[in-house]
This record gives structure tokens, C-alpha cells and sequence, in this order.
């Protein structure tokens, strides 16, 4: 039997972008707080299922008698990185009905008529769920800066508008969990090429993929910047080595527990006389 083993250290704490955080200084192989292997981390992942679905049950069943809170958990990362298996592992001990899952593609010729905030804004997790952005208003800064297509100074604005955004989100009962898996160049080398042996995952692969890496130090300095910008103390972001994908899913779903926990949930109590409901069901 695999043995269990936990964190040593919170990854709310470790994994955080704090003052004089380097992007640079974060080692993709790495496991931060944790001290077991592989098996051990797959041991932990389900072990922690039941907790995380009871969790996400009580924030479901506060919203039905009147709670406004609810969660968002925010994945940007480089093309390869791991965010689908995260939604697969992860959120899978969660019960569908209170998770609600958005993946931002490039905006459509409507939306671009928009500020790039506009439809970010509709996919706003409703009270009681669990909200998963696969990709995220983070595009508009990330991609347009690499790119060029908007000025430094549209850029800083945006960096502004998303901060003004996620307070607003927090102000009205949202959680907000933001979560950058970190590769390398060579591990995303290998996981494209894998893609490419493997006739089943022929469909994952995008020549568009290809074309980014040739982009991949003006990626981390655009992540390094957003980052800069946008962690602060009620929306920070987390930077998750996910070289290791067994480590990222842990980190991530321990991140996602603790922002669950830290809401002091109960289940809501009967507005009911149960004894007399009890003895109506037991006589039909």
C-alpha cells in the first residue's frame, strides 16, 4: 500500500507570488513543500477527493438558502502545461452541477467589439459554484504584449482594469484562486513531441503551438509583468512548478481546499420541523 504523504509547508504560502517575486528563480522540476515521490502525490490526490467534494457540497447548499459566496479558480499557463488534467483530476471529486467551467478561446469578431472585459464578465461564477477559467482575461495582457497588439500604455491599463475587476469580484463573495503552471521550454519540447508519437492525441496538437515557442522568453517576461502587476492581497497568484504533473494537480487542489476551508462553511439547517417530517415520511 502507497503511504500517504502530505505537505510540509501550506502551498498558499509557498507557491505565492510575493514582493520581489522572480519568475526566473522558480525551478519548473521543482516540488515546493512537498517531500514524497510520485506515487505517494497520486496517494495524497485521491485521498483528498471526499474532503474536496464535501467541501464544494456545503458551498452549493448555503447558495440554495441565501449565500452569495463562491469560488474561481483562475489557470493560465503555457500551451502544454497541464490545465486539462488539472480540470480532469482535480475537479472531477466535485459534483458537476456546482462546477461551472469556462475555456477562453481567441474572442470572436463580436466580442472584440467589446472591452476585453466584457466577456470575462458574463462567465462570472454564480452564487455556490465552483468556477474554473481554463485560460482567462490574462490572455489580453499576456499575448498583446508579446505580440504588440496593444501599447504599453493599453496594457498598463488593463492591469488596472483586472485589478479593479477581481476587487469587485471579492467585494461580492467570490473567491478568487489564481493559478500559473509553470514549464520549461524543454518540457513543453517533449510533451509536444509526445503529442506527435501518439495517434490519440494527434487532435491536441496545433502548429500555433509551435509557433508561440519561438516567443517563450517574451512569454515569461509578459507573465513576470502581469504577475508584478496584478498579485495582490485579495487575488494573488500562485506560480505552481507543473513539470511534474502529479505535483501540480496536488498543489493545485490543496490551493483550491484551503480557499474552500477558509470560507468556514456549514451545512444549512432545517427551516423545518424534522422530527414531524421524519414521521409524515415514516406513515406515507
Amino acid at each position: 500500500m502507497t503511504t500517504v504523504v502530505g505537505f510540509e509547508q501550506d502551498p498558499a504560502q509557498t507557491l505565492r507570488a510575493g514582493k520581489k517575486f522572480s519568475l526566473a528563480e522558480v525551478d519548473p522540476d521543482s516540488t515546493p513543500g512537498y517531500p514524497g515521490n510520485k506515487e505517494s502525490g497520486k496517494a495524497l490526490l485521491a485521498g483528498q477527493d471526499d474532503d474536496l467534494g464535501e467541501l464544494q457540497e456545503k458551498l452549493f447548499a448555503e447558495s440554495r438558502f441565501g449565500g452569495g459566496r463562491r469560488v474561481l479558480l483562475i489557470l493560465q499557463a503555457m500551451d502544454t502545461a497541464g490545465k486539462g488534467g488539472i480540470v480532469s483530476h482535480v475537479m472531477a471529486a466535485m459534483n458537476p452541477q456546482g462546477v461551472q467551467f469556462k475555456a477562453f478561446k481567441a474572442p470572436t469578431e463580436e466580442e472584440k467589439q467589446y472591452d476585453f472585459l466584457w466577456r470575462i464578465e458574463k462567465e462570472v461564477p454564480a452564487a455556490g459554484m465552483v468556477g474554473v477559467f481554463d485560460r482567462s482575461h490574462y490572455e489580453d495582457v499576456l499575448i498583446h504584449r508579446v505580440h504588440g497588439w496593444a501599447a504599453p500604455e493599453e496594457i498598463k491599463r488593463r492591469y488596472a482594469a483586472i485589478n479593479e475587476f477581481e476587487s469587485r469580484l471579492a467585494d461580492a463573495g467570490t473567491k478568487v484562486v489564481k493559478v500559473m503552471l509553470h514549464i520549461s521550454a524543454d518540457e513543453q519540447k517533449k510533451r509536444l513531441l509526445a503529442r506527435l508519437d501518439t495517434p490519440e492525441k494527434h487532435w491536441k496538437y496545433s502548429r500555433g503551438d509551435l509557433d508561440e515557442r519561438a516567443f517563450w522568453p517574451d512569454y515569461m517576461a509578459a507573465y513576470q509583468a502581469a504577475i508584478d502587476a496584478t498579485s495582490t492581497p485579495g487575488a494573488p497568484w500562485h506560480v505552481v512548478p507543473a513539470n511534474k504533473k502529479w505535483y501540480a494537480r496536488i498543489a493545485v487542489q490543496h490551493l483550491l481546499r484551503g480557499a474552500l476551508t477558509g470560507l468556514n462553511l456549514e451545512w444549512p439547517k432545517a427551516e423545518f420541523d424534522v422530527a414531524a417530517e421524519r414521521e409524515l415520511v415514516a406513515r406515507s
